[in-house]
């Protein structure tokens, strides 16, 4: 007898099929439905094909809908208005110097050759929280 399983979308008890070797999803629609959901993240994830196979659907389906967005926000002004405040907020963040970003760099100087701590920044408005402090030998270019 198949002991019982928790599905792993709605968490509730059910009998697996003992057909079905693997089994993690009841049968319940919407478990179905995201079962279905994760086996279509998982196939884009790995395989280049099915990749490619969505980006020309999607390019094909945007050739033939061309103001499609134009007019969903004519019809939404409520995500229009949601869309504009979150941008000024974005903006704001930016002009601040709040966001991280790993591969700026604001000037190069060039330094002379020796070994430099880098020191951890404290404060909440950095997005990396677990920061080291390595050594770095800086070698100059000749």
């Amino acid at each position: 007898m198949n002991h019982a399983l928790r599905c792993s979308h709605c968490r509730a008890p059910f009998v697996p099929n003992p057909r079905v070797k693997a089994q993690r999803f009841c049968s319940h629609k919407l478990c179905q439905r995201a079962r279905k959901a994760q086996w279509q993240r998982d196939k884009l994830a790995c395989d280049p094909d099915s990749r490619a196979n969505q980006r020309d659907c999607q390019r094909h389906w945007q050739r033939h809908h061309p103001h499609y967005w134009r007019q969903y926000r004519h019809k939404r002004t409520d995500y229009c208005e949601r869309n504009r405040l979150r941008q000024r907020q974005r903006d704001k963040k930016r002009r601040l110097g709040l966001l991280a970003k790993m591969d700026a760099l604001a000037s190069l100087t060039i330094l002379p050759s020796g070994i430099y701590p880098l020191i951890p920044e404290v404060g909440g408005h950095l997005a990396k929280m677990d920061a080291l402090s390595p050594k770095y030998h800086v070698i100059p270019v000749a």
